[in-house]
């Protein structure tokens, strides 16, 4: 069984295998819903690159928010399309490895941005006098720039561990691939595939504990002011209704993947692992577009045909 490693080249994915009878519903209703994430995500995406006014820290960091959902959910939608209408429903093992990365960088890319944001409105309100000298362009840049490259280092170094592993089997129980279920398939314990999962759910777990630092005391500065109370209001609580969204998202597959009850039909444990590649794309952009009102007006006029002020 040692040698098995190097003759698996294909893994076998059976989350689909129970809905053979209705593949062509799933197929139209999956592709519809891939249609809607790219429609609400360009709408601000396009929004806020073409408005000069919303050219500040907190829309870009939005636009950034919304990138990642396209990508995230890119590495995930084209594959189960193309499942739903195959009957092998198999990834090639580097495919594996590429799909696990996307979906674990961009979950973690998402903590990043979120993290900044709350970072972005603790300055802008408890402190608003330093805000424009702490929130440069510059800075503001460089930000992003390590948003995005931390999480792609910290998966990019789970997925060479990953790749370094001797496999024994080549099964995976669900509709897309993920290193902690590749790695379950190892011929043998490796430690490495404790210590690193570990790191990475500690270090963004602080960026959990971060945001809920930063906004209990938002809470309790807008509490002293009705200003402060609008502002609040405005923008930090979309921001926190998408933080929730993605925690218990994410929160929902962890949980599912170590303690999941195999005694669950095949279409809840598919709805419980892809919670937060489906449910996150959707709600942020629809969050922030409907709440935010500089967002929504110039939503509103882009769709009624009038020029976006620049």
């Amino acid at each position: 069984m040692q040698d098995n490693f190097s003759v698996i080249t294909m893994f076998t994915l059976s989350g689909v295998s129970g809905a053979r009878s209705y593949r062509l519903t799933l197929f139209v209703l999956t592709f519809f819903f891939y249609c809607v994430i790219w429609l609400v995500n360009m709408t601000i995406i396009v929004t806020i690159i073409v408005d000069k006014s919303l050219h500040q820290p907190m829309y870009i960091f939005l636009c950034n928010l919304c990138v990642n959902g396209l990508y995230g959910t890119a590495g995930f939608y084209p594959k189960l399309l193309k499942d739903l209408m195959s009957t092998a429903n198999i990834i090639s093992y580097t495919g594996c490895l590429l799909q696990g990365f996307v979906l674990h960088s961009s979950a973690c890319a998402d903590f990043s941005l979120l993290a900044l944001m709350a970072y972005d409105r603790y300055v802008a309100i408890c402190r608003p006098l330093v805000y424009s000298s702490v929130m440069t362009k510059q800075r503001v840049g460089v930000l992003v720039f390590i948003a995005w490259l931390i999480p792609f280092y910290l998966m990019f170094m789970s997925t060479v561990t990953t790749s370094s592993l001797r496999l024994c089997g080549s099964h995976i129980p669900k509709i897309y691939c993920v290193n902690f279920l590749v790695g379950r398939l190892a011929c043998s314990f490796s430690i490495v595939m404790i210590i690193l999962p570990a790191f990475n759910y500690t270090f963004y777990f602080c960026h959990v504990l971060f945001v809920v630092w930063s906004y209990s005391y938002l809470i309790k500065t807008c509490l002293k002011s009705q200003e402060n109370r609008s502002k609040f209001v405005q923008t930090c609580l979309p921001h926190l209704l998408c933080l929730l969204v993605v925690v218990g998202s994410l929160l929902f597959d962890l949980l599912y993947m170590r303690f999941g009850s195999k005694k669950l039909s095949q279409s809840a444990q598919n709805f419980m692992s892809t919670e937060f590649i489906i449910v996150p794309p959707v709600l942020n952009p629809l969050i922030y577009g409907l709440k935010l009102t500089q967002i929504r007006n110039r939503v509103k006029g882009f769709l009624c045909g009038k020029h976006l002020r620049t």
